[in-house]
């Protein structure tokens, strides 16, 4: 049963996609993409709860907002929308971008993993958009609770100098953040940072530049998760 439902799943996945592709101006493509993003995105679940923290003043973070909440952000005064997912054709992007080109919004985008160690260049990517980003600006993944949340942490780092322990906070239940499961992948890499520095402190963009091992990380964690097992 549980085969032939994930079966047909895949099959209205694809049907859908290929409904609209990366074109939703027709009514037909925007109204495929919406019934793609509500049932293969789960965006029925984020109508009334939208994860949405502000980290500092001018900067939130949320989970995938739907074209009317990114309406909504504009009128808060969000100059900026930094999105952290996967932007091939997917629908939920193709909707949020829309909203954003007609409301004024501008979208800047670096891709990041939730249950991966983070790629070099991507952090500096991040890094580097901190630097010029429009505030104020909303940060946003799928949930709001692992990408969103490492990218906050990152800020806190990186543009406000706080201590690391206060940079964590941006990493917890609070945000439906969970260190247990594969996402935690995303506290050890903090985690290795901090022991890796403790004696002999580093700006987090120099370590990430000169001393981070991604693949290092990588098998520490499994590892672990092989010990905890």
């Amino acid at each position: 049963m549980f085969g032939y439902l994930k079966s047909r799943l895949k099959q209205w996945d694809s049907e859908l996609r290929d409904s609209f592709g990366k074109d939703i101006s027709s009514p037909a493509g925007r109204r495929a993409a919406f019934w793609h993003t509500q049932l293969m995105d789960h965006a029925f679940l984020r109508v009334w709860w939208t994860n949405l923290y502000q980290v500092v003043p001018g900067v939130w973070r949320s989970n995938q907002p739907s074209p009317k909440r990114v309406k909504r952000y504009k009128e808060m005064g969000i100059e900026t929308i930094l999105y952290l997912r996967g932007y091939k054709p997917n629908s939920f992007y193709l909707l949020e971008k829309e909203m954003c080109d007609a409301v004024g919004i501008k979208m800047v985008r670096v891709e990041m993993a939730a249950r991966n160690a983070p790629k070099p260049k991507q952090l500096i990517a991040l890094l580097d958009i901190f630097d010029t980003i429009e505030k104020p600006f909303l940060m946003h993944c799928k949930s709001g609770a692992d990408r969103a949340g490492l990218a906050a942490a990152l800020y806190m780092l990186y543009v406000e100098k706080v201590s690391l322990a206060k940079a964590r906070e941006q990493l917890s239940r609070k945000y439906l953040h969970l260190k247990s499961t594969r996402t935690g992948i995303l506290d050890l890499f903090l985690d290795v940072y901090e022991a890796d520095t403790k004696d002999a402190p580093m700006p987090i963009r120099e370590w990430i530049e000169t001393r981070y091992d991604r693949d290092a990380l990588t098998a520490s964690f499994a590892e672990k998760r092989g010990k905890a097992a």
